[in-house]
């Protein structure tokens, strides 16, 4: 549970050192903001990686393995002398955090069972929000007392005592299991770095631009070599039966789906509220609260329901409409009464949001093979992995590009989304931003509504082929 919440802060909070890490390193641009996309790759491309080889070679051992990795990328950052330095540091500290948290599930999952292990993940769940939402705060709090050098030297410390408890973990892995997929994890990890590369820089390099149409077509082309290899693999590190089953994609795609409804908010809209309402920082994260607070607390809330009898695949459905119609909702957002237009939707995101973390790990891993735990434990935590940085790339690109298509200037719409209008021209700005973010708002709700009703339809056809076999 340590390792969960410091790498759910590890994920939240580091966006908060950028500016003090390019004063003192002299960095800007995309150097400075692969701190956190290399940090995000390494973290996708690995998880799925990281919990087969746990099933492999050993859960415990990969654990401790990857929180020691951890710990050595947040050291290297400390002692980083350029930028260059930091963001592979973090490209190496994303990997550790990979494997702590896909090995951390297949431990858990393969420790537990019934209504023990509904409870421990949605123990899980509750420590990844609180994570999420304590993660901003606390590494501000670090970097105003001990700068932002002595903030990552407190996750390196914190990061070997992981290392160390999980000495006391008990050891498992797959029954006669002892060969790696190298092919399948190469090709795995080039898809997805090829993707999220091209995603990441198309706002800043164009979406023509020769680099992001080659990298966008060649991360596509590697992945389906890799599904080809996988299917022919005898040790596959994604097994073709993994995603083939209905109820494990679809609580899959749940969780892939409160994602996306979560995190664009959580990201952008502090911006937002600081820019047209006028809140200092602190009162905008206060705000943040209605948010992030029922993550909080609705995981236990939802396992305890499950494990009174109250069928789970409702309470997810009930979860998806939540986050589905507080997305639509924000489509009203308003400068006026900015406050006021969001409170409401932000609660039943976080609701959803909170739901979603509690359940949807447990029941997927209960419809998994004992010997594939960690791979579907990496599955899930890659799905989460690649949604954050993927839906903050899109997210960012929708933003700037409806902002420069309104005020006709791309400098002036990288200006007014990062919260600083000119001059003069502040009530022009602010219509033009108010109406990209409900653009952008109604094309997320839609397709939460879409993958909603996709996750319905495989989570009923599971059910009801349990209930016809039984």
């Amino acid at each position: 549970m340590a390792g969960v919440v410091l790498v759910a802060m590890s994920i939240s909070g580091t966006a908060v050192a950028l500016p003090s890490i390019g004063r003192d390193l002299d960095a800007s641009g995309s150097l400075l903001n692969w701190v956190v996309a290399g940090y995000n790759l390494a973290f996708a491309a690995m998880t799925l990686i990281a919990g087969s080889t746990a099933d492999r070679i050993g859960r415990r051992r990969v654990f401790i393995a990857s929180a020691l990795v951890f710990a050595a990328g947040f050291l290297g950052t400390v002692l980083s002398p350029a930028i260059v330095v930091t963001d592979i540091a973090r490209i190496v500290s994303g990997v550790g955090g990979a494997g702590i948290m896909a090995a951390g599930g297949a431990i858990l999952a393969s420790g537990y069972d019934g209504a023990a292990r509904n409870r421990a993940f949605a123990l899980m769940g509750t420590m990844a929000g609180v994570g999420i939402a304590i993660g901003p705060t606390l590494s501000g709090l670090l970097i105003s007392a001990a700068g932002w050098r002595g903030s990552f030297a407190v996750f390196t410390v914190v990061g070997l005592l992981v290392a160390s408890g999980g000495t006391r973990a008990r050891e498992s892995r797959a029954t006669g299991a002892d060969r790696l997929d190298w092919a399948g994890s190469v090709l795995f990890v080039a898809a997805l770095a090829l993707l999220m590369f091209a995603l990441l820089e198309a706002p800043g390099l164009g979406w023509s631009h020769p680099v992001i149409l080659f990298t966008g077509i060649a991360g596509l082309v590697v992945l389906v070599i890799f599904g080809i290899v996988q299917r022919r693999s005898a040790a596959p590190v994604l097994a073709p039966a993994l995603v083939a089953n209905r109820g494990f994609l679809g609580w899959s795609l749940a969780t892939l789906t409160t994602s996306i409804g979560f995190l664009g908010v959580l990201v952008f809209l502090p911006t937002y509220l600081q820019a047209a309402a006028g809140l200092p920082p602190a009162a905008a994260g206060v705000t943040m609260l209605l948010l992030t607070a029922p993550v909080l607390i609705m995981p236990m809330v939802a396992v305890a329901l499950v494990n009174k009898g109250v069928p789970a695949h409702l309470l997810i459905l009930i979860a998806l409409v939540l986050v589905a119609a507080g997305n639509l909702w924000l489509v009203t957002l308003n400068a006026d009464d900015a406050v006021v237009a969001v409170a409401a939707p932000l609660v039943m995101i976080g609701v959803g949001m909170g739901v979603s973390f509690g359940i949807t790990d447990g029941q997927a891993m209960a419809l998994v093979d004992a010997d594939a735990v960690g791979m579907a434990a990496g599955f899930l935590n890659t799905l989460r992995g690649a949604a954050e940085a993927l839906v903050i790339a899109a997210y960012s690109a929708s933003l700037i590009g409806l902002l420069a298509a309104r005020l006709g200037d791309t400098t002036r719409a990288a200006a007014v989304g990062a919260g600083r209008l000119t001059d003069g021209a502040e009530s022009v700005e602010l219509d033009a931003f108010t109406w990209s973010w409900q653009v952008t708002q109604l094309g997320v709700g839609l397709l939460c509504l879409v993958l909603s009703i996709i996750v319905a339809v495989l989570i009923h056809s599971r059910t009801a082929a349990s209930r016809h076999t039984t």
